[in-house]
């Protein structure tokens, strides 16, 4: 098994004092050679938006968007007509295919948008552009790993165009859960969103992430309550 560890504090940062955005690979201004993406994850941004604000119309072509709340709401409308407002224990996906305009905006008066966008490449490009969405029961998240996304058209999951897999899981302290891939072939870049785990290893406090390859299963240890994303996906 191989791995590569990216503490919390290593990642880019960006104040637009309307947005605050980590990023975990080279992302805008944010430019590190050795953080372009992971496998054919290129794009995992931990944002936070003032009440009110947002992004504007702006297109995207041939990526897979994901869009995860964590904390709030967040607006979406795109030139395909369609508009909704997804909230924490939601997931948003988006195939950006031959070309799509969107826009996203924190519809609340008060309260801050905590979120996590993740952009996959797919394996196939010109696309016609599809956006789902989807409430999951984060209750389910306790001592379990939830599949939220994944190549699959059929069953509980949000479809994408990768043989990828995203998921979520909120273990309790000691417990040990073991992760194994839905594909064969790829890696996994877990997100410690909260909490504190040890994998192979290697421990992991509040934002840190660790990608593993090589492998096809390995476990985590929750040292606290915790609370962890992990994103599979091809390498090459």
């Amino acid at each position: 098994m191989k791995t590569t560890y990216h503490p919390a504090d290593s990642r880019g940062s960006a104040d637009h004092g309307w947005l605050q955005a980590r990023h975990s690979f080279s992302f805008a201004e944010y430019y590190n050679p050795e953080r372009i993406h992971f496998g054919v994850l290129r794009v995992l941004n931990d944002d936070i938006i003032d009440p009110g604000k947002g992004f504007g119309m702006h297109p995207h072509n041939d990526m897979e968007i994901i869009t995860i709340p964590l904390h709030g709401s967040l607006e979406h409308k795109d030139n395909m007509g369609n508009g909704s407002v997804i909230t924490a224990g939601e997931v948003q996906v988006m195939s950006a295919g031959i070309g799509i305009m969107h826009s996203e905006f924190n519809p609340s008066a008060e309260d801050d948008t905590k979120l996590f966008q993740i952009w996959i490449f797919p394996d196939k490009k010109g696309i016609t552009p599809r956006y789902d969405q989807k409430v999951f029961d984060q209750s389910s998240y306790k001592n379990s790993i939830v599949k939220l996304v994944d190549n699959e058209e059929e069953g509980d999951s949000l479809f994408i165009h990768q043989k990828a897999a995203i998921s979520m899981s909120r273990p309790d302290a000691g417990i040990r859960l073991s992760y194994k891939n839905h594909y064969p072939a790829n890696g996994v870049y877990i997100m410690l969103v909260e909490g504190k785990v040890t994998i192979d290893g290697n421990t992991l406090g509040r934002r840190d992430a660790l990608g593993v390859w090589d492998t096809e299963e390995f476990s985590i240890l929750a040292k606290e309550d915790s609370f962890i994303l992990f994103i599979e996906v091809p390498m090459n």
